[in-house]
């Protein structure tokens, strides 16, 4: 087992005029290095998960860990969030100013970062997305994948060892979803970078290291990915779909067809059922 950088024991965090906690008893371990994806219905708690990481909310019981720091301690929230970045569901609500280069640097800046040091990771930050050739552009011309990417840039600039995304492609068209979760892969693959991906889409998790699924505030199952797809009616049953080759082959199975308990892809199921013909 690696050295984590997220720790959460026993966390409880209920809203304001609400009845029941929306994390109820959570605990998480997230070592350095991994790429995890959270997933659950509306009102599972899995943003609410995000923002308890990032110190955004504080929770009223249990500990949070994050690289070292206390994050149950309201004291700590922005040395919390130096090293825990978060980009949003909508990068419209994230970005600020009116230039790119400009809204990179914003966080920077609050800080009190040199001007100098500010202009050398504004730079390094929009190369490292692929916006350094919109720096001097509007943001509300880009497409809503490039505004993703100028998000991300923002939180890169502030070198932060973890980045949150909060359902960062669920306003995007197939295309920007793509190239943001590719962006997300290569920052973990490139950079180690520990990357909480907090999502709905399956083909999204499918491909994260390890995978938690949350369900009435509390993580119901946890592991690799096709560990926790292979029984697609346990997934259905907290509101999600499994992937739909695994859903296939659930279905197969059950109809007395021999297939094996792992498949997720189309390529993986014609194999399959290639060497099944091969056999018989």
């Amino acid at each position: 087992m690696g050295e984590a950088i997220i720790e959460a024991k026993d966390v409880e965090f209920r809203y304001e005029g609400a009845e029941e906690d929306a994390v109820a008893g959570v605990s998480l371990r997230v070592e350095r290095g991994e790429f995890v994806a959270v997933l659950g219905r509306n009102g599972s708690g899995k943003s609410t998960l995000a923002k308890l990481l990032n110190a955004l909310n504080i929770p009223q019981k249990g500990e949070i860990w994050v690289d070292g720091i206390a994050a149950h301690e309201e004291k700590n929230s922005l040395e919390v969030r130096k090293r825990c970045g978060m980009v949003f569901q909508n990068p419209d609500n994230q970005i600020v100013a009116t230039v790119v280069e400009e809204d990179c640097a914003f966080g920077l800046e609050n800080l009190g970062v040199p001007p100098e040091e500010i202009r050398s990771r504004v730079d390094r930050a929009l190369r490292d997305v692929g916006m350094q050739d919109y720096a001097e552009a509007a943001p509300h011309m880009l497409s809503g994948g490039q505004k993703q990417r100028v998000a991300v840039a923002g939180v890169l600039a502030m070198r932060p060892k973890i980045i949150v995304f909060d359902e960062s492609t669920a306003m995007l068209d197939p295309s920007g979803r793509r190239e943001v979760f590719a962006l997300a892969e290569e920052l973990n693959r490139r950079d180690g970078i520990t990357i909480v991906w907090i999502t709905h889409f399956m083909d999204e998790a499918l491909r994260a290291g390890r995978v938690v699924v949350m369900d009435a505030g509390r993580i119901a199952l946890e592991g690799a990915p096709r560990a926790v797809f292979q029984n697609p009616e346990q997934i259905r049953k907290m509101g999600l779909d499994a992937p739909p080759m695994a859903q296939l082959a659930a279905q197969l199975r059950a109809e007395g067809l021999p297939l094996r308990a792992d498949i997720m892809t189309v390529e993986e199921m014609a194999v399959e059922l290639c060497r099944l013909k091969s056999v018989n």
